[in-house]
């Protein structure tokens, strides 16, 4: 199978999983400090990633690719964490359609300037996906925003960016290591946060499948885009990856019976459009 084909395969995949993530990490912090339940989703993601490259004997990574590795973690784990700050603040409605825009957008920019532009119709792909990612997040209330209240959705989306760029440098072949990695340091960074809050918050028992399926789901939607990333330009492993809010919207609504807005109905079409035009 064409490489190309294997790295739109790959960000799609990407998507899915990360979207059902997401769906049970809400699901999991309607009750629970948010932050623990990333601590242990993201601690699960250790073990996972450990036992993966043991599992498929994987090389021993290089300092560069532990570097990368590492440094991406805590880009995304800023990202993550500016994230839900935003949304604490009750802005979700400026918070996510922002943070997923510069999201997309700026792996598009250094895919770009490192691999050359796409051709044009992948290229009108592209402004399909981002306005479908942005209708699918829920943009409203744009217009009536104060400026400061972009500041945390753009650093957010730096962060998230900056975890694509930093993991599309490494070597190919390696996966589970610099994602072990990654995983790591964001544990680390989340425990002395979490060690300086009161001991209270910690999910119940009868939550630990639900944190589990996300941390689950999050490891595996980091290790499809790797491999999307390292099979194909990154621009089109981080704008089909960035599709995620789909899934995420499709099992709110098919089991929780939350219906979608007739913008994000839009997104929804614009989103298989845009897969259409950037598989051709």
């Amino acid at each position: 199978m064409p490489t190309a084909t294997l790295s739109i395969i790959y960000g799609l995949a990407s998507a899915l999983v990360w979207g059902a993530g997401d769906f049970c990490g809400g699901l999991a912090t309607k009750q629970t400090n948010v932050y623990r339940v990333v601590l242990l989703a993201h601690g699960l993601g250790v073990v996972i990633m450990a036992a993966c490259a043991l599992l498929f004997h994987e090389r021993a990574p290089t300092p560069s690719d532990l570097f990368f590795g590492v440094t991406g973690g805590i880009a995304g784990l800023v990202g993550l964490l500016a994230f839900y700050q935003g949304l604490s603040q009750g802005n979700m409605g400026v918070t996510a359609p922002v943070a997923a825009i510069v999201t997309a957008v700026i792996p598009i920019v250094v895919g770009a300037v490192k691999e050359g532009a796409p051709p044009p119709l992948q290229l009108l792909g592209f402004g399909l996906a981002l306005a479908a990612v942005w209708l699918l997040a829920g943009s409203t209330n744009l217009a009536s925003a104060r400026w400061r209240e972009f500041r945390l959705p753009v650093l957010a989306g730096m962060g998230f960016a900056l975890f694509y760029v930093l993991f599309d440098n490494v070597g190919v072949g390696s996966v589970f290591w610099p994602l072990t990695g990654a995983r790591i340091a964001s544990v680390l960074i989340l425990g002395l946060i979490v060690g300086r809050a009161p001991r209270k918050g910690f999910p119940a028992r009868t939550q630990w499948p639900i944190v589990a399926l996300a941390g689950l789901f999050d490891a595996a939607g980091n290790i499809f885009f790797v491999l999307a990333a390292q099979a194909g330009r990154l621009d089109i492993a981080a704008v089909l990856s960035s599709l995620y809010p789909a899934t995420t919207l499709l099992l709110a609504r098919f089991l929780l019976d939350e219906r979608l807005t007739p913008l994000q109905r839009w997104g929804a079409g614009l989103a298989v459009a845009a897969l259409m035009m950037i598989a051709a």
